[in-house]
């Protein structure tokens, strides 16, 4: 978390009648961060006027926006005796750490994924002759930060009977993309789409090995292709694409086979 604020939300001037203003009040950091697969903490604390509150309580998140946005969590507690039960955990990933009878909506997000990356409120709603209902105005954005990732590597051919390599890969904040190999001249092109960046390699004419390398803040990966062009007796042409990892697994099979055949 980078700041905090604190927010003073009344939706009704008359709910407070004879409490002063600061008896109210929803504190949550301005940002958090979590990491791609893993989980994240959302803090979430209030205060309200009540010496003792043995009524029913509400705890909710929602996404967003505040007051009208999609809810995530909820939780009920009927007395202060019982634990807050989950009404709705979306995709089962949102788990309740704080303990809202004492003044703490705080919860937990699972296997972060691209799409958490939002903004967050926070509610508590107090049962009663007058239904209070407070709500973080501003609320918590969420940013789902990651390592570099190589996800696709591949070659294929031109009307024109050229090749090109392209290659994509994830991360965030999105990867720079290099390609390095055999000395070529080729252009080359680039474009992104959110965490995703692609970039293609024109023309190829060279033999040898060529790595596409993704860097950003947090880490860098690599991935690679051999490409070879021969040229058979009767003068057409064709390519092997011997990619490094399928070579070692089928090398590995083929030992096993022989093995088997022998001992048998």
């Amino acid at each position: 978390a980078r700041s905090s604020q604190t927010i003073l939300q009344f939706h009704d001037p008359f709910l407070l009648v004879g409490v002063q203003c600061n008896g109210w009040s929803v504190h949550v950091p301005s940002d958090v961060t979590g990491e791609l697969g893993k989980m994240v903490i959302l803090p979430c604390t209030f205060t309200h006027p009540y010496k003792t509150f043995d009524r029913a309580l509400t705890a909710i998140w929602r996404i967003k926006e505040p007051y009208n946005g999609t809810i995530v969590f909820k939780c009920v507690s009927q007395s202060s005796s019982e634990l807050c039960k989950t009404a709705i955990s979306h995709k089962n990933k949102y788990k309740l750490l704080g303990n809202p009878r004492h003044k703490d909506l705080s919860i937990r997000i699972d296997n972060l994924t691209w799409s958490d990356s939002e903004r967050y409120f926070c509610r508590v709603e107090l049962a009663g002759d007058v239904h209070d209902k407070y709500e973080s105005r501003n609320g918590i954005k969420l940013h789902v930060i990651a390592a570099p990732r190589i996800i696709n590597i591949t070659v294929s051919s031109n009307r024109d009977h050229t090749f090109q390599a392209r290659c994509t890969a994830e991360g965030e904040p999105a990867p720079a993309l290099t390609w390095t190999g055999p000395p070529y001249g080729n252009p080359s092109s680039t474009s992104s789409s959110s965490h995703r960046v692609t970039r293609e390699l024109r023309s190829l004419t060279h033999d040898g090995k060529y790595t596409c390398t993704a860097v950003n803040s947090h880490g860098r990966a690599e991935g690679a292709l051999y490409f070879y062009k021969f040229r058979a007796s009767d003068s057409s042409s064709f390519m092997i694409l011997i990619f490094v990892p399928l070579g070692i697994k089928v090398l590995i099979l083929l030992v096993m086979l022989s093995f088997t055949v022998f001992s048998r």
